[in-house]
């Protein structure tokens, strides 16, 4: 079977991303339970992990799974193949192959290219990737993020939602008032942003740096769910 993805060797993985949650600590001697139910993106996840990419669930696929979202510390570290799993993996594959990234159109000048299929971020300039792709989350269901070409309209570095009593710093407003902004909590807790585009606040804050007014936004995809 042809692979949908370069393998990322499981060595290459641990400590590689930024963790996003906190997972408690299991009590003195108790085994973390494993799924043995066919996640989601079990297929997606077992290529990217180098796995034998079969679709089905195996102790040994489970086990493995498990101390990838261990070692990146995502909750909960059940070995299932579920969104968050297959979001962060993606993600790392997307830093190690920039140039094979698609979805987002050729177009001169710079472009903010925001993949809500796979909850990344990067930055082409005359198509050729100038900014790494980092990981966003984008709107819930029920407020979803607009998708299609758009442009910065506005930049706030400290702004604050009064909406939402909640800061949203490095503020880069593309649709109304839907932004690409940093934030301080876990970006994989929740269903999703009230529309705009998080970033980690470290993210937002070198993204500022790479835009400017007036620049392109090109929003696609769909937030995957599971």
């Amino acid at each position: 079977m042809r692979a949908l993805f370069p393998a990322v060797p499981l060595a290459l993985t641990a400590g590689a991303l930024p963790a996003y949650g906190v997972a408690p600590p299991a009590p003195s001697g108790a085994p973390l339970t494993c799924s043995t139910s066919d996640g989601p993106y079990q297929r997606e996840v077992e290529e990217l992990m180098g796995l034998e990419a079969d679709g089905s669930q195996s102790p040994a696929d489970c086990q493995a799974i498990q101390r990838y979202q261990e070692s990146q510390l995502i909750v909960p570290a059940d070995g299932s193949a579920g969104a968050i799993t297959y979001t962060a993996l993606y993600w790392e594959w997307a830093q190690n192959y920039p140039e094979k990234l698609t979805g987002c159109p050729r177009r001169e000048g710079r472009v903010a290219c925001v993949d809500l299929s796979h909850q990344i971020l990067w930055v082409a300039k005359d198509g050729k990737v100038v900014f790494t792709p980092v990981a966003v989350r984008s709107g819930r269901a029920e407020l979803p993020t607009r998708t299609g070409w758009f442009r910065i309209e506005q930049r706030k570095q400290d702004d604050w939602s009064t909406l939402y009593n909640s800061p949203m710093t490095y503020s880069q407003y593309f649709s109304g008032g839907q932004a690409i902004h940093g934030v301080y909590n876990n970006l994989y807790e929740g269903p999703g942003s009230h529309g705009c585009v998080n970033l980690r606040h470290e993210d937002a804050h070198h993204l500022w740096g790479a835009l400017q007014q007036g620049d392109a936004v090109y929003v696609w995809g769909r937030k995957p769910q599971g």
